[in-house]
């Protein structure tokens, strides 16, 4: 004879009766951690694709690198002017059509008189003469246009610049700007010739520099 509970349900009923409720209570809780999970999953991967669609959007997919000669002209000394030559060498990343982002690195060479005490004219009046490397590290925006075959733009460029004097004349490093723009020519669809000028400003030795730099050479388009 089954023994009964104070409800009328035998022991095995009521067994059966509690482990189904406790099953729907386990069900629903799971389920509820389930949609959360998926949720979670669902919120993670649509944030690591937008931002994977926002960064090839900004990696550059065209642009140029230019190598070629500069002819620099520098006031370093604050009694002369030095006419320089080196190279110039740049690189272009497209953002957009007409708006781009520009590595430019250059390295110019010459000699310049520097002023000197004389022992003999009371520590006053008197110049030497030594050689010098200057090289300017810029960075900044470049915008353009295409016209033909001639594609004109105009940069401003921020960075940092060095400069180191021989015979022990010593070495500074400073900010360096440099305001300008030029034209690129095109022989054939991935050469150029690019003709360009920039007003570079540098603050070597404690004094502000307004320097010239005229460059000219072949322009690579990727």
């Amino acid at each position: 004879m089954s023994r009964r509970g104070p409800d009328g349900r035998n022991a095995v009923t009521d067994f059966f009766f509690e482990a189904s409720k406790l099953y729907h209570i386990l069900f629903r809780q799971v389920r509820k951690v389930g949609v959360k999970i998926v949720q979670k999953i669902g919120f993670i991967a649509f944030t690591m694709l937008f931002f994977a669609g926002l960064a090839s959007a900004q990696i550059p997919t065209s642009g140029n690198v230019f190598f070629g000669y500069s002819y620099y002209n520098t006031d370093l000394s604050s009694i002369d002017r030095a006419n320089t030559n080196g190279w110039e060498a740049s690189v272009e990343g497209k953002i957009i059509p007409w708006v781009g982002i520009v590595a430019d690195f250059d390295s110019h060479y010459g000699s310049q008189n520097f002023p000197t005490g004389c022992p003999l004219a009371g520590g006053v009046g008197c110049t030497f003469n030594d050689s010098f490397t200057e090289r300017n590290f810029l960075f900044g925006p470049r915008v353009s246009v295409s016209v033909g075959k001639l594609r004109p733009f105009a940069e401003a460029l921020f960075g940092g610049a060095h400069v180191s004097l021989d015979n022990g004349g010593g070495s500074d490093t400073s900010f360096a700007t440099a305001i300008g723009g030029g034209v690129d020519y095109k022989i054939i669809r991935p050469v150029a010739w690019r003709l360009q000028g920039d007003y570079v400003q540098t603050r070597f030795f404690g004094t502000t520099q307004n320097n010239v730099r005229i460059s000219t050479g072949i322009v690579l388009r990727f």
